[in-house]
This record gives C-alpha cells, sequence and structure tokens, in this order.
C-alpha cells in the first residue's frame, strides 16, 4: 500500500513564504522548508524539483494575492495604496516580485500579465488607451520605488512619510492625468472639423 503524502505542496510553498519573511531569501532552503512541514529534506523533491523552483513557485502565489488585492481598487489613488499595504504587511515577498536581484528566480510572465491588468484598468481611465501602458509604468516604478526605500530605511531626513506618500500619489495621478481636448471655438476650427453648412443654408 503507498505511503500517504506527508504534505502538500501548498504548504511547502506556504512555508516558503513564512521563511522569506523571517530570514530572507536565504532563509528559503529545502532544509529550512523540510522541517518546518515536517518532511525529509529528500521528500520536497516529490513536489518540488528545485530550490530555484521553489522561489518561482513563492514569486507566482504572492504576484496573484498582490493581484487579487488589487483587482478591487476603482482609482490610481487606490491601487497605489493597496500595492503599499502588502509591501507593509509582506516586505519580503514584496521585493521579490517588485524589485528582485539579479539572477533570482522570477515568476513566469503569465503572472504578470495577470498583475498587469488592473493597472492597465486604471491607467487607462486617466491617460486613455493609447497611453495606457506608459501611465501604468509610471505609476508602477514611482510607487514601487518609494516603497522599496520606505521598507529599507532609505528616507533619513526625517518628516511625515505618509505626507510624502499621499503628495507622490497626488502628483503622479496629476502626471499621467490626459486632459480632455477643449473645444475650440468656431472662429478657431480648421476648415476640415468646421461644420458644413449645406447649399443656401
Amino acid at each position: 500500500m503507498p505511503t500517504p503524502d506527508r504534505t502538500s505542496l501548498d504548504a511547502i510553498v506556504l512555508a516558503a513564504r513564512d521563511l522569506l519573511e523571517k530570514d530572507g531569501l536565504a532563509g528559503i532552503t529545502m532544509q529550512a522548508v523540510a522541517h518546518r512541514v515536517g518532511v525529509r529534506a529528500p521528500s520536497l523533491y516529490k513536489r518540488v524539483q528545485s530550490r530555484d523552483r521553489l522561489i518561482q513557485l513563492v514569486a507566482e502565489t504572492t504576484l496573484t494575492e498582490l493581484t487579487e488585492r488589487l483587482a478591487i481598487a476603482t482609482t490610481a489613488a487606490q491601487l497605489a495604496n493597496l500595492l503599499r499595504a502588502f509591501g507593509r504587511q509582506q516586505p519580503a515577498a514584496f521585493q521579490l516580485v517588485m524589485t528582485p536581484e539579479a539572477g533570482t528566480p522570477v515568476a513566469d510572465h503569465s503572472f504578470r500579465v495577470a498583475l498587469s491588468a488592473p493597472l492597465l484598468r486604471v491607467a487607462r481611465d486617466l491617460a486613455g488607451d493609447e497611453l495606457a501602458l506608459e501611465a501604468a509604468r509610471t505609476l508602477t516604478a514611482w510607487a514601487a520605488g518609494f516603497i522599496t526605500l520606505e521598507l529599507n530605511g532609505g528616507f533619513q531626513l526625517g518628516g511625515d512619510i505618509d505626507r510624502a506618500w499621499d503628495f507622490g500619489v497626488e502628483r503622479i495621478v496629476q502626471a499621467i492625468t490626459t486632459a480632455p481636448a477643449a473645444a475650440p471655438s468656431p472662429g478657431e476650427m480648421s476648415p476640415a472639423r468646421a461644420p458644413q453648412l449645406a447649399p443656401g443654408g
């Protein structure tokens, strides 16, 4: 009779995520994860081929959770605040997926595509279809940079960090918002756009 499985892939990934927050990326070892889920290290390889694959799974589950959280955002400011809240709650996981170090295993591209959906949606509302990608990248780059500096103690000059965040969000939203084109006055209309009067009208 086959020996019943003593752990699951979900439990293994959860254990790895806990170790990531506790000890950083270096803390994710097959031995440490095995100890946490109550099996011997060789048993993990029945579920996960390698440490790199395990880190990739951690990144993918992190992106899935982050995508679900951002999906409720209806404005760019709300989305940015949700992103910051996630970073504060899971700082190591946030940096793993948003600012990974060179050589770190990364999630499959499809997970980043999924994450881009709520970002593009709010960006499109502000900048329109043509500039949605540029607007989403600008908002994401600024927010990720600010959050990463905050998590790593990068703001050393004092002052109110929350106030700086609110100021930055407001200015970034203003910057990526495309103002609706003002309707030209009749005297300013080009011949191509001026209404054509019917003969005798």
